[in-house]
């Protein structure tokens, strides 16, 4: 016979006052409408209101066609977004309700069952507002207004004196993007765009947990665990991590406790390419008379990081330092990957940071106009080995600097410091992208006419805000070991010579400057922060710009509107004719034109790599796309490489063989970025024509330099290799091998640009070998092999030697598989 037992209701209770639990409210049924009408239509939460129109068919998709012009009226608008949800007398009984919006974009009224309780002015802040005193058993409505944030940044830039650059989005504290940008679309928008919930807490609750290194060696990891835990009612408690518990005294009101705590045999997370990015997961719990009160698990990494910033005979160093040894940072810059960032998914996030781990990849940077991104993002980071570079919100323009607007940015510099600093991913906080040199060399003060005491007001906000309040911020609420600040990048424009000695560097002589790609041999900085050319997307993503049959010519208006710089058709033609015959076909131009975007950032990652440890970072413009456009980037919006990735990923390679003419040598250049280290290695030089013909055959050993695993070989005489009947259709066959004849690395060189070699027409095969797998074979040289279908090839964009083969692999079968290779752009 089975015996029942029934609690009393005051147990019952007192079981619901000793736990945390929570209501997640964006799952409950949202309505949206515009503050001028009265209907009220579904929405989703979290999301933003043009999805809402969008799904509601008010607006046409602005990723299609020219719609984007058609949309705008959108960001002029106030927007009201409500929902109704049922709380129960149970529920009412919790000692503590908050609630939670870790995301409102931007001005924000907030009213429960009627009244108005909270206003919010920053995208990037969590609001957490105690409102058990508005909330009733049974049903409640929560309903939230909000403003045009280009109106009322309008209203706020009439409170300054002199007219601010890019107004009004420097008065916002929100993605700045939105506005719209050189790559990106204009789409100012509004809305829930993370996730809300209601918190019911009793007695204590854990409010942070920061986890900082103390002593790290092999035997074990000494840290200290820093907690802050508000509680409603004074006495003992206990803390626990991973089931170790330490009682702890409370008094009533808010509690910074620090504890420390000891990882045995603890091993490193190491950077890609160096070995694994291992974590530890800490679980914290928070204990009153037995019962849990608070959960929470933090995942860490343990590894040192310093800046190494120390004069020398050519001006200043800037490098990371990563467990004790110098990194060679590679990697690129990273933009928001939707215009609408509730759109971007988990699997999104980790397909981008996955590309960047298979391109060997060790550091990204978030630019400075976008957002902080989601956790997932970070995540991915963590577990692939990549350093963030992570700026602060503030891109390419001047910023107020009143005494709200100071609070505001300390408020969120606070919310995404604690919320961050435990990811081992995090390299360095920055200050903002490219407000110093918009001050110094964008000539804004004489654009709008600024008095002297104008002038003098931008320098003085600037410090302020950038030399005070964030780092000071910074320094508050990071633990030690995460407190790496970096004013500005570039700490100086491209058009001073100290922007290539000393501190981080945006080069733009190519693109903006219009410089031909070969400069980058020159104009070598201490570290590459950013520089970058533009490519057309894939076919894929060509298509997608339409909504309905694409018309694929360069003069149809979609394909014009999906480029955003204003020069930039001009600019990609200038460089095209220079390198290249420019296609008169689309799906040729298409390919050429990322042809020429990978050839002209191969140089210049060539070129950065060769002057290690001078340079020791190289960080491109662009890795990713918000929506489908011609841009910088390496990936298109739909997720496909472009021909850059692809040459990315052979440019990266941690051991590499490089060459460099001048003066009518050439020389040689190993590069190792592994721990291991090169040992009793040769360069074997084959001279192929494009029949397979050997020419000649040379072996050249180091030269007996060896700095930082570079290796310098010994040079040869241009004319000693090849002559000059063989420029135009012959290359060298570069093998690094070491004593064992292993091959390390593997590269060719060519002595003419792309337009001048003499191709011959190849004899392509494709050959299936399973329903995802390859082998692509030639009979001549063929030069930048396109595989073109609706699937991710291993390898693409490539070159062949004659009577070889390669095996590649793709990521869904596919029944017909189209190519074609340069000399089809030379062919009549």
């Amino acid at each position: 016979m089975k015996k029942y037992f029934f609690l009393p209701f005051f147990l019952i209770q007192i079981l619901v006052f000793a736990q945390t639990s929570e209501r997640n409210l964006s799952s409950e049924k949202w309505q949206f409408k515009s503050a001028k009408e009265n209907k009220w239509l579904p929405a989703n939460v979290p999301g933003t209101v043009h999805l809402d129109l969008m799904k509601n068919k008010i607006i046409p998709d602005p990723f299609k066609d020219e719609n984007e012009k058609k949309v705008q009226w959108v960001e002029n608008e106030d927007w009201w977004y409500q929902t109704k949800f049922k709380i129960s007398s149970t529920e009412l009984n919790n000692q503590n309700i908050e609630l939670v919006f870790n995301g409102l974009d931007t001005f924000s009224e907030i009213y429960l069952n009627g009244k108005l309780f909270q206003v919010t002015d920053n995208m990037f802040r969590t609001w957490k507002i105690p409102v058990k005193q508005y909330l009733k058993s049974g049903e409640n409505i929560l309903k939230i207004k909000f403003k045009s944030s280009v109106n009322v940044g309008k209203e706020l830039a009439k409170k300054v004196a002199f007219t601010m650059p890019e107004s009004p989005r420097s008065f916002v504290r929100k993605a700045q993007y939105q506005f719209g940008w050189d790559w990106g679309p204009r789409l100012v928008t509004a809305g829930i765009w993370k996730e809300v919930k209601l918190e019911f807490w009793n007695n204590a609750q854990l409010e942070n947990i920061k986890i900082e290194q103390k002593n790290v060696t092999e035997q074990k990891a000494e840290l200290n665990i820093f907690t802050e835990i508000f509680a409603d009612k004074e006495g003992q408690y206990f803390l626990a991590f991973n089931n170790k518990t330490n009682t702890v005294h409370l008094r009533k009101g808010k509690n910074a406790i620090q504890i420390p705590f000891t990882i045995e045999n603890p091993k490193l997370w190491q950077p890609n390419g160096w070995g694994n990015p291992n974590v530890y997961h800490i679980k914290v719990s928070l204990k009153k008379d037995s019962k849990i009160l608070a959960e929470k698990t933090e995942t860490i990494g343990l590894k040192t990081i310093e800046l190494i910033q120390e004069k020398d005979g050519k001006g200043k160093s800037f490098y990371f330092k990563v467990n004790g040894k110098p990194l060679y940072a590679k990697g690129a810059n990273w933009i928001p990957g939707d215009s609408f960032s509730p759109r971007m998914t988990k699997e999104k996030y980790h397909q981008l940071i996955k590309a960047c781990k298979e391109a060997h990849m060790n550091m990204i940077r978030v630019w400075g106009g976008g957002i902080y991104e989601d956790d997932e993002f970070y995540k991915a980071c963590d577990e692939n080995g990549i350093l963030v570079w992570q700026d602060f919100m503030f891109a390419g323009s001047f910023y107020p600097a009143d005494e709200n607007f100071l609070q505001n940015v300390k408020a969120e510099v606070k919310d995404q410091v604690q919320r961050l600093q435990n990811h081992p991913s995090i390299a360095l906080w920055c200050g903002n992208n490219e407000i110093d040199e918009a001050i110094v060399n964008w000539g804004y003060q004489k654009q709008f006419n600024y008095s002297k005491e104008d002038s003098l007001q931008v320098w003085k906000d600037y410090k302020k805000l950038f030399h005070e309040v964030i780092p000071n911020a910074i320094q508050e609420f990071a633990i030690h070991d995460k407190q790496i600040y970096w004013e500005s990048s570039p700490s100086i424009g491209w058009g001073h010579k100290e922007s290539l000695t000393e501190g981080d560097s945006h080069y733009w002589g190519v693109w903006w400057g219009e410089q031909p790609f070969e400069i980058s041999n020159e104009k070598v900085p201490r570290f590459a922060s950013e520089y970058g050319f533009q490519g057309m997307p894939s076919l894929e993503t060509i298509k997608f710009m339409f909504s309905g049959e694409p018309e694929l010519r360069l003069q149809n208006g979609t394909v014009k509107a999906h480029e955003k710089h204003a020069k930039g058709w001009e600019i990609i033609e200038k460089y095209m004719q220079r390198d290249y015959f420019v296609p008169k076909d689309f799906v040729k131009y298409n390919y050429v034109s990322q042809l020429l975007q990978a050839r002209g950032m191969q140089i210049a990652i060539e070129a950065h790599r060769r002057s290690k440890p001078y340079n020791m970072g190289t960080l491109y413009w662009q890795l990713n796309d918000c929506w489908p456009v011609v841009s910088w980037s390496s990936i298109d919006y739909l997720g496909n490489w472009k021909a850059l990735h692809y040459q990315v990923k052979r440019s990266f390679e941690n051991q590499v063989i490089f060459t460099e003419e001048k003066d009518g040598i050439l020389n040689f250049y190993g590069v190792n970025d592994e721990p291991k280290k090169f040992e009793d290695v040769f360069i074997e030089i084959q001279v192929i024509d494009f029949n397979g013909k050997i020419i000649n055959e040379i072996t050249t050993v180091p030269d007996g330099k060896i700095l930082d695993e570079i290796i310098r070989f010994d040079p040869i005489e241009i004319e000693n290799i090849i002559s000059d009947d063989h420029k135009n259709n012959a290359f060298l066959n570069l093998i690094l091998k070491d004593k064992n004849q292993q091959i390390i690395a593997q590269n060719l060189h060519f002595f003419a640009k792309p337009k001048d070699l003499k191709l011959l027409k190849p004899n392509i095969k494709i050959r299936k070998i399973s329903a995802t797998e390859i082998e692509v074979s030639t009979d001549v040289f063929a030069k930048d092999i396109y595989l073109i279908g609706n699937t991710h090839f291993s390898d693409n964009f490539f070159d062949l030697l004659p009577e070889t083969a390669k095996k590649i692999k793709l990521s869904v079968p596919l029944e017909k598989i189209e190519v074609m290779s340069l000399w089809d752009t030379i062919s009549p």
